[in-house]
């Protein structure tokens, strides 16, 4: 793994590049970069014009514009198998699903170069894995935010990985959610419909958007409320984004509890005791409860459902005790 620092490379857009597509003015400016990576930088929010994230490949940029692009350190592209306990809920000679617990990241990235549900599948699968989905991501057909706990189903071999790969696109595969929100949505039952793309302010956040993001929709069930504080709510997906179930609920006004990128400033307004309840689940309070897909090679229906984790238990009861005040 690479030491090295990310580099960041600053320049004004001149005269004779007004109206220029951004991809093709950084191609310019960048030669050593190629554009399908160029292409990714923009998309994933690592440029900014005059301060603000530009997450479109076809930004007209204007004469003047300060840009600066920021370009991540080089990393080993290759992840070693490291001993780590895994939660098996089922396994064959073809996939493997395991209950991932809150706290652990699904592939090696910036920030998490090992220690990663990849290092340890690596390691219980041996080298069936390797360059399955991609050498960074063997065997992963979909992931779970670091602090999202629940069931995921990984490929054992390519014809495993395509099946799968290709019920996600298609959204035979079925995911339900449990989480914990603020407040309580109203009606108890809906659907929740919004384009999400990265959000322009701070790439590190998602957002639904008017323009530029792609399709999404969540179908919810309020299951269980003591005050109107809080309520735990069942999320199905029908479609995948990232952070998809955070940014949606978030947008109807019912953000997760815990979650402090898309709703953590809530926390603010409580009392002292039911403060003292939320520290029972230092994280958002997503749990990804069931999942049921058709095996890849033998066609049978598999179904798998993963009780709520100790946190999120605890968190629920000590909520339920208090009440859950405002100051």
């Amino acid at each position: 793994m690479s030491n090295a620092a990310e580099t960041r490379r600053r320049f004004t857009v001149p005269r004779a590049e007004d109206r220029a597509r951004l991809d093709r003015l950084l191609a310019d400016h960048v030669p050593t970069l190629s554009r399908s990576r160029l292409k990714n930088l923009i998309e994933t929010g690592r440029v900014s014009i005059a301060g603000e994230t530009i997450t479109e490949p076809g930004y007209r940029v204007k004469p003047g514009q300060a840009v600066t692009l920021v370009i991540p350190p080089p990393t080993d592209e290759t992840p070693h198998a490291q001993a780590i306990p895994l939660q098996i809920a089922y396994e064959d000679e073809d996939l493997i699903v395991v209950d991932k617990p809150a706290g652990l990241v699904v592939h090696p990235a910036p920030g998490n170069p090992d220690r990663t549900l990849v290092n340890a599948l690596l390691a219980h699968c041996g080298d069936s894995l390797s360059g399955i989905g991609g050498v960074r991501r063997p065997g992963i057909v979909h992931r779970l935010d670091k602090d999202t706990s629940g069931l995921m189903v990984a490929a054992k071999h390519d014809a495993a990985h395509q099946g799968l790969s290709a019920q996600f696109a298609t959204r035979r595969l079925s995911r339900t959610y449990r989480a914990v929100v603020w407040g309580v949505p109203r009606p108890g039952e809906g659907r929740i419909e919004g384009a999400i793309g990265r959000d322009t302010r701070n790439r590190k956040r998602m957002a639904v958007r008017l323009s530029g993001g792609k399709p999404a929709a969540t179908r919810y069930r309020v299951l269980q409320s003591s005050t109107a504080l809080w309520s735990l709510v069942e999320c199905r997906l029908e479609t995948g984004r990232t952070h998809q179930i955070r940014v949606h609920m978030a947008h109807a006004g019912h953000p997760l509890l815990g979650d402090a990128l898309y709703g953590g400033a809530r926390k603010r307004r409580l009392d002292e005791r039911t403060r003292t309840a939320i520290a029972h689940c230092p994280r958002q309070a997503l749990h990804a409860a069931a999942l049921g897909f058709v095996h890849p090679v033998s066609g049978a229906e598999l179904a798998f459902e993963s009780p709520l984790p100790a946190d999120m238990r605890a968190l629920i009861e000590a909520l339920t005790a208090v009440g859950g005040r405002r100051k």
